[in-house]
């Protein structure tokens, strides 16, 4: 089932998530319903709270980048890929600029400084223990996806210049006023169909 994602502005974006304790079928229907959520919304990655929910738990499905991966020598790790409970354990030293959208905040696009590797422990769709040293596209997204279970937003790494050219926008986004190709979200409001 695809699921709303919720929109800048929305409080749900701002939880911390509380680890997941145990698989269950419904932890099972979710991580389904966020990478049918992902893929309608032609994304890459898809955390817990941008579809209102508090578990410590995103989807990932770099597949659309799997040749800028190569090009960097980067193995492609089978797809999509479940990181429940994650924890960064390691950052490398090397950062790199690159630009990074979000669909919880759809059209705005900007450049962010990330370590260019992380190296992160978590579990599985299968509740196993995994660790996986990312670098590339696929460290971007998970150090993106992690930021949502933080409460912390990819704008929020932008100068205030960056912030102030952004503001008419986002003020809209927490209006509902935006347009999508997936439902959206708004704070207060019902979901809104895709436009």
């Amino acid at each position: 089932m695809v699921l709303p994602i919720h929109l800048y502005g929305h409080d749900a974006l701002r939880q911390e998530t509380d680890p997941v304790k145990e698989n269950t079928e419904a932890l099972q229907e979710l991580i389904d319903n966020m990478i049918e959520t992902m893929h309608n919304a032609a994304g890459i990655g898809l955390a817990a709270p941008q579809v209102g929910r508090d578990e410590r738990l995103f989807v990932i499905d770099v597949t659309p980048m799997a040749a800028e991966m190569e090009e960097d020598d980067e193995p492609v790790p089978p797809q999509p890929m479940v990181f429940i409970n994650p924890e960064i354990v390691e950052e490398g030293e090397q950062e790199v600029d690159m630009e990074e959208g979000c669909l919880s905040i759809p059209e705005v696009r900007e450049t962010v400084t990330r370590p260019q590797r992380v190296r992160v422990r978590y579990r599985d769709r299968d509740f196993n223990e995994q660790e996986i040293d990312a670098g590339s596209v696929l460290a971007r997204v998970v150090q993106h996806e992690y930021d949502h279970l933080e409460g912390v937003l990819f704008t929020d790494y932008l100068s205030s210049f960056r912030k102030r050219l952004l503001r008419r926008s986002l003020r809209k986004m927490t209006e509902g006023d935006v347009e999508a190709d997936y439902p959206l979200v708004a704070q207060g409001d019902e979901p809104v169909q895709a436009r």
